[in-house]
């Protein structure tokens, strides 16, 4: 999409951020939300447990589709209040042309609460 590279970091502090394999096991409508998402709730294993998150992602996934589908989140950012949603995990995906969100996946089946290296 063209946009511009950003600052240059330590690896020290990328490697603060605890991104970890998950399962949705749930998904269910957010209309709540002020702009089309979903509620999930997640399963990344022993030690973190099943989160829950709110994900921007009705373009190119149906409620349906979720359950079972495996995510990449950030599992160590502080819960935010998200209406009445208490969003616990950050779900990561990149934008398609359209802006839509694509969901970041492991490609293949890992073990729940893999992390991210």
């Amino acid at each position: 999409m063209g946009e511009a590279l950003r600052d240059t970091i330590d690896p020290a502090d990328f490697f603060q951020a605890d991104l970890r394999v998950g399962r949705i096991i749930a998904a269910h409508p957010f209309p709540e939300a002020r702009k089309p998402a979903y509620r999930l709730e997640i399963d990344f294993g022993e030690p973190v447990g099943v989160k829950k998150s709110s994900a921007q992602i009705t373009e190119h996934y149906s409620l349906e589709a979720l359950p079972g589908r495996l995510v990449v989140a950030v599992v160590n950012f502080p819960p935010r209040q998200i209406g009445p949603v208490r969003s616990e995990v950050l779900v990561l995906g990149t934008h398609d042309e359209t802006g839509a969100v694509v969901l970041l996946d492991p490609g293949q089946d890992a073990p729940l609460g893999a992390q991210v290296s």
